[in-house]
């Protein structure tokens, strides 16, 4: 007998809304039998979008109707003070009534860190939530950055607290039982860096985390580390550097093979290589950032996914519901204030 796995999809948010959200469901219905999707928006534009599909699949597609919208360019404040009944909020509400497991949008950022903090609220000892990601490196494996945008000015021990989350979602996404942690840093050095830095990098040092020291920012890619833990400002400096190196590269590539006819030839006898190239660093593969923190699961797809990158999103929200991490980040940090106190 499958185990019934039921998530709850912010169907109108992002910037494609259900032209993309509703095809990304259809495909992650079909492929895993266990999955129970629960659309949230505006039930007669999702029909239209979903047409035959609407009764194909029976309870484990269905509709919950709302009646507002969250828009990308709205201030949190205002989403949350005067849109309770927005695709966004009921989703989420969905996760605090357990109907739902967990909650996947493409909607606003903003938006869906303060509705997801209001309503889920933080897992105990969690001073505030974090935007976790997975990213390529160059062994051909992945590493998990944060925080990525929700928190610009960062204490110590909120650097301290992100690398705890961080390390139980990895211990369990990953099946690995000691994850290395890096602290980013603008040198390997003890002496380099602010206060922040150095006194969180003292608290990971006297915990019983695997902490292997500062990296920079070259060695966010390196393999070296499993983890990377910085504040938002530069996590999001970061990212966006990165996203947009990759477009530049990829359109460069295209630039030169197409430059005349024995490019283009080369290009062709390269088009295995480039292909695979492609497929290893492609972001829609690595779509799906965790709201760590929150009592509940909330994944934030990037605003502009298209289909298959919503999917893989809706597939992290199904792997951190099948590990446990909400209540194994709680043991954790639980743990973690147990030894403080017995120091």
């Amino acid at each position: 007998m499958t185990q019934k796995l039921t998530i709850a999809l912010d169907a109108m948010g992002g910037d494609h809304g259900p032209t993309v959200t509703v095809p990304a469901a259809l495909d992650s219905v079909e492929a895993d039998p266990r999955l129970h999707l629960i659309l949230v928006g505006d039930e007669a534009i999702l029909r239209q979008h979903l047409g035959e599909a609407a009764t194909r699949y029976g309870d484990r597609l269905v509709i919950r109707h709302a009646s507002e919208v969250v828009e990308m360019h709205e201030l949190p404040s205002k989403a949350l003070r005067n849109k309770k009944d927005s695709s966004m909020r009921v989703a989420i509400n969905l996760v605090k009534e357990g109907v739902a497991s967990a909650c996947v949008s493409a909607g606003n950022t903003g938006a869906l860190m303060a509705i997801g903090k209001f309503v889920l609220k933080t897992i105990p000892g969690i001073d505030r939530p974090a935007i976790i990601a997975i990213l390529p490196n160059k062994q051909g494996g992945h590493v998990h950055m944060l925080d990525l945008g929700a928190n610009i000015d960062c204490t110590a021990e909120h650097l301290f607290q992100f690398a705890v989350m961080a390390y139980e979602l990895v211990r369990a996404v990953e099946d690995k039982d000691q994850p290395r942690v890096g602290l980013l840093n603008i040198g390997e050095e003890e002496i380099k860096g602010n206060e922040q830095v150095k006194q969180a990098a003292r608290l990971l040092a006297d915990s019983h985390l695997n902490f292997t020291g500062f990296v920079e920012g070259n060695d966010i890619f390196s393999g070296e580390v499993d983890i990377v833990v910085t504040d938002g400002f530069v996590g999001n400096v970061a990212l966006k550097t990165l996203e947009g190196m990759a477009k530049m590269l990829s359109q460069s590539l295209k630039d030169e093979f197409g430059r005349n006819l024995f490019t283009k030839l080369a290009g062709l006898i390269a088009l295995p290589v480039l292909k695979a190239f492609k497929n290893r660093f492609d972001p829609r593969n690595y779509n799906g950032a965790s709201l760590i923190g929150l009592r509940g699961i909330v994944i934030k797809s990037h605003g502009n996914a298209d289909r298959h990158s919503f999917g893989n999103a809706i597939q992290i929200g199904v792997k951190e519901v099948e590990k446990a991490v909400v209540s194994r980040i709680g043991e954790r940090v639980e743990n973690i204030f147990a030894e403080r106190k017995s120091a």
